[in-house]
């Protein structure tokens, strides 16, 4: 079987871990077995043909199933992640280069980190109380668009051939300037819970080195600091204003925010974005936009482009629970319609269990009625030899008598 669909990676594991594991589930498999034995067949006739031995090694690409994804997701995040098997590992070019996709995020208001999210160590602090409904009603009409965005300095970018997150470690300024990128908001949707402190995300705690907190020493170097911040250009047209806004200072943070319990204001969203736009960014610019910080506690990317969860995306569980007839017959049948044209891939789990069910179901009438003419065959066959014996047995008898 060939073909692309997708699937919802869990939080806390890395995207090429979890095809791993999903790999070696459809290797074990009946599924694909004949497929798997059919390709080895191939290779094996190939390799004699041009005089070779059909050692492991050289059989090595063919002894498990091909499989690719159209997209990473950090371990923090959850959501679509699009797969390629066999031949259908050539289409993912598609989704890595122009695929719209959507993410619904949970930030926290307060501080930026050096990857933009909980799992970095804090770089900044600001205040949080003067942010209002008002301005959160801004946020929309302010990303919504075309606009630039500069890469967290600690994704996977280098410079002279050195990963930009270890400048920033030794605290040592970049080269150059990180280029902004540019990117497209095609929909900004702010939810009603944003400034809400009724959440379980605890405020990030600052790391200490040497006895002094990381974020001192971080906050001296300049490259982390002076990245530019742009609003869209859709809303700095209808403004009349640039699109580069000058460096606004944060507001100063509070006793209260100081606090080892203090509540942070959520920032909750869902954006439907082009490819590379960074949402860690996204954030760090809203927050920046309004006079705060802001970092991300929470990412899932609920589309990318046909494929959205709750429609046309499976789970894990799907392979690892349920019977390999179903999901097999559940997997062929996407591969042949394409994402575009399933509509609920719960319909399908669920009719694919009835056909399991019915065929299992006849199979066992079969069973059952050869059981029940065996028994009538073994009677019969009893019947007749006694029918057989006892003539015998009285003419025994009779003679005896006599």
């Amino acid at each position: 079987m060939n073909g692309v669909f997708a699937i919802h990676k869990p939080t806390g594991i890395t995207s090429a871990q979890f095809l791993a594991r999903l790999q070696r589930l459809f290797t074990e498999s009946s599924v694909f077995s004949q497929d798997l034995a059919d390709l080895r067949g191939a290779k094996v006739q190939q390799l004699q043909k041009e005089g070779q031995r059909a050692s492991r090694r050289k059989l090595r690409k063919v002894m498990k199933v091909k499989m690719g994804h159209g997209g990473t997701l950090d371990p923090l995040a959850t959501g679509v992640m699009v797969v390629g098997v066999g031949k259908g590992t050539k289409k993912l070019q598609n989704y890595l280069s122009g695929s719209v996709k959507t993410y619904e995020t949970k930030a926290l208001f307060g501080a930026s980190t050096t990857t933009g999210d909980v799992e970095g160590e804090v770089l900044t602090r600001a205040g949080t109380k003067h942010l209002t409904k008002d301005d959160v009603t801004t946020i929309s009409e302010k990303f919504t668009g075309h606009l630039k965005q500069t890469p967290p300095i600690f994704a996977a970018l280098k410079m002279n051939g050195k990963p930009l997150y270890e400048y920033a470690r030794e605290g040592l300024p970049l080269p150059k300037a990180i280029e902004p990128r540019s990117v497209e908001v095609y929909e900004l949707e702010v939810f009603e819970d944003t400034l809400s402190t009724d959440h379980a995300y605890e405020m990030i705690k600052s790391a200490e080195v040497d006895g002094d907190k990381l974020e001192h020493k971080l906050a001296k170097n300049p490259t982390l600091n002076d990245s530019k911040l742009y609003i869209s250009q859709e809303y700095s047209e209808k403004n009349g204003i640039s699109d580069e806004i000058e460096h606004l200072q944060p507001q100063p943070v509070s006793e209260e925010e100081k606090a080892d319990d203090f509540k942070a204001p959520l920032l909750h969203f869902r954006a439907k974005v082009s490819s590379g736009t960074y949402i860690r960014s996204l954030i760090s610019d809203i927050g920046r936009a309004l006079k705060s910080n802001a970092y991300m506690v929470k990412l899932e990317r609920t589309q990318q482009a046909e494929w959205e969860l709750g429609k046309n995306v499976f789970t894990i569980e799907d392979f690892e629970l349920k019977d390999e007839a179903v999901w097999g017959q559940v997997l062929s049948q996407v591969f042949e319609k394409g994402g575009e044209n399933v509509h609920s891939l719960s319909d399908l789990f669920e009719k694919a269990q009835k056909d399991v069910d019915l065929k299992k179901q006849h199979e066992q009438d079969i069973l059952e009625s050869i059981k029940t003419n065996t028994e009538a065959n073994q009677h019969l066959e009893t019947s007749t030899l006694e029918e057989d014996i006892n003539p015998l047995k009285r003419q025994a008898e009779d003679t005896l008598e006599q």
